[in-house]
């Protein structure tokens, strides 16, 4: 096989242009938090009507510094996680099927399974030899953090307004939130968001030499989104609102909604993956893998995670007849101020059930180095007129751990080709998560 194939398929890949449709779905997200007229989030397009009185048409923007800091996080948290999910989907074994080294000339089967899915075996193809093959990941996503994403609670709290002369005004220390009194109204919106993503993925693995192989990775995704939100002012007291989305004081509407939807296909984060067998033995055999992902997905349209990682793993595999444990254990870097390292771990084994028939099963994990670069917004304490605490959000403050289990199956022909089918399940609440994530492959080995 000539090496230039896969690099020619992946220059020809990378021309394809993303296909979009209006704005990007980082735009679509926020708009999730604009009512009405204006391009902030949550302006108050009422309470800054020109025809109601000056007096009210100044506190049309007093939500918007929360909206920036809160809803900015939130996008954050959506489409890092996105991102980093879109990103790091495993791709799957670089050997699979039968793999080979070559003694005076004349190959020697070094495999007797056709290898796990999702995790790493340590043998290498052998020289010369190659695998092509494509694989389909739906990832549904359905809760960030262990929240359900149909059902997100966020509360926005009014701007701590300090100015001359207002303590005079208010009665109080404008300092401290809740002078004047009118700080002490916030906005609750409930969200109800779906986001779905579908991998193709484009791989070609060649054995440079009988210990040494080399892959290119190439990810078509698609991300369609889906959101409405549901907002409501709860006042403070007083027969007049001073914050309100349409109407008057006397007469205001104080609670809106707002739909969006948007999808985008293109160019994931394309990947170069290197393996290089270390030692083998009749029953064991170590080898490490380095991989490296480039920011080449748009990440304002979750389709890649907008920055450059790097992974270096150890493979250590055994062989026991038919059945073959193997433990994979690295290190994740991420080159990000939004997405923190992992050390990386994967148990499992593959088994040989029939001829042609290789059951894969398989516990993998990706734990947080140091503490989270994504930070939620802080518990708000207002003081007046009496002391309480508004919790900004229901998603939770807590390391992104991930931890899945996974099962599938490789049905091989003598032809060299190979049919795979997998499920993914979360064992952990960390991150942005799907339930379950099915992934179906075709790939030829020669």
């Amino acid at each position: 096989m000539n090496i230039s194939i896969p690099l020619l398929c992946t220059a020809v890949v990378l021309a394809i242009p993303n296909v979009l449709h209006g704005q990007t779905l980082r735009a679509k997200v926020n708009q999730l938090f604009i009512f009405g007229s204006g391009e902030n989030a949550l302006h108050l397009g009422g309470t800054a009507d020109p025809n109601n009185p000056q007096t009210i048409r100044n506190h049309g923007d007093h939500f918007v510094p929360a909206a920036v800091s809160q809803n900015g996080s939130i996008i954050t948290f959506l489409t890092a996680a996105a991102g980093q999910s879109v990103s790091n989907v495993p791709i799957g074994s670089t050997s699979s099927g039968e793999t080979f080294r070559f003694e005076g000339g004349v190959p020697v089967r070094t495999s007797t399974s056709a290898g796990p899915i999702l995790a790493e075996r340590s043998q290498t193809l052998g020289r010369g030899r190659a695998i092509v093959g494509v694989g389909r990941t739906s990832v549904p996503f359905s809760s960030l953090r262990g929240q359900d994403l149909k059902n997100l609670d966020l509360t926005f709290t009014h701007e701590n307004v300090d100015f001359a002369g207002c303590d005079t005004i208010s009665g109080g220390p404008c300092a401290e939130m809740g002078f004047p009194l009118l700080e002490n109204e916030v906005i609750e919106v409930r969200l109800d968001m779906a986001m779905d993503v579908t991998i193709t993925s484009f791989y070609a693995t060649y054995g440079l030499f009988d210990n040494l192989d080399v892959s290119f990775i190439v990810p078509l995704v698609s991300t369609s989104f889906r959101g409405t939100s549901v907002a409501n002012i709860v006042p403070f007291g007083g027969t007049s609102a001073t914050h309100f989305f349409e109407g008057t004081p006397t007469a205001p509407v104080l609670s809106a909604t707002r739909a969006v939807e948007g999808s985008a296909f293109g160019v994931g984060d394309v990947a170069v993956r290197t393996k290089l067998l270390v030692r083998q033995t009749q029953k064991a055999s170590l080898a490490v893998v380095g991989d490296a992902r480039f920011a080449t997905g748009d990440s304002d349209d979750l389709l890649g995670s907008g920055y450059f990682s790097a992974r270096g793993v150890a493979v250590v595999t055994g062989s026991f007849g038919n059945f073959s444990p193997h433990v994979n254990g690295g290190y994740l870097f991420r080159d990000s101020d939004v997405a923190s390292d992992a050390v990386l771990g994967i148990i499992g084994f593959d088994q040989l059930m029939a001829p042609n028939v290789t059951l894969a099963m398989d516990v993998l994990s990706s734990l947080q180095v140091g503490p989270s670069k994504l930070r939620l917004p802080e518990t708000v304490r207002i003081t007046y007129p009496f002391d309480r605490t508004v919790q900004p959000t229901s998603i939770r403050e807590m390391r992104d751990n991930i931890v899945d289990g996974s099962v599938g199956f490789k049905f091989s022909h003598p032809t060299g080709a190979t049919a795979i089918v997998n499920a993914l399940v979360p064992l952990s609440t960390g991150g942005l998560r799907g339930k379950t994530v099915f992934t179906a492959g075709l790939e030829y080995a020669f």
